[in-house]
């Protein structure tokens, strides 16, 4: 018996960023002499920690981008219990792009059903192809929470810088 074709992968949909065609260091240069709420706000979208974002927003002016993420990271590795909760709780189910099988979509919203079900937060996780999170979702649902809420605080750190980059 012949399988049929396999399935195309699917990536997780990424929202569209404007088109940045100010070189990055004239950006960092917007972020570093922003209003102190300005800054405050746009750090909020990447990753939503009130201490985070002050922490990273008050240390500003940044050399490079290189330190601002090493110190977006440090403020990161930073948050308490109730930090990470905040943060956790503004985390949402990624979304599959249009056109993508029902199933997937049937598969992924039941495995994040059931890790939120276990955790009492969303999944996180930096990954973009639906089958890395659907493999990531299933070897971590065994977790003690303990050790998930490690592991999430790692996704987040990582989400955090990448969220930061696309910022910027």
């Amino acid at each position: 018996m012949t399988r049929g074709s396999p399935l195309p992968a699917h990536r997780v949909a990424i929202p569209a960023l404007p088109e940045q065609s100010t070189p990055t260091h004239l950006r960092l240069e917007a972020f570093n002499t922003a209003p102190p709420a300005e800054a405050y706000t746009t750090l909020l979208t990447c990753l939503h920690s009130e201490t985070w974002a002050a922490r990273v927003a008050t240390h500003r002016p940044y050399p490079t981008i290189d330190a601002l993420l090493a110190a977006a990271d440090e403020a990161a590795y930073d948050l308490t219990r109730g930090d990470l909760t905040e943060a956790l709780a503004a985390e949402k189910m990624p979304q599959l792009p249009p056109g993508t099988y029902a199933a997937a979509h049937m598969a992924l919203g039941a495995a994040h059903a059931a890790y939120e079900s276990k955790f009492g937060h969303a999944f996180v996780v930096c990954e973009d192809s639906l089958d890395a999170i659907l493999e990531a979702i299933r070897s971590r649902l065994p977790n003690d929470p303990e050790d998930e809420r490690v592991l999430a605080a790692d996704e987040l750190r990582k989400l955090a810088k990448q969220r930061l980059l696309h910022a910027l």
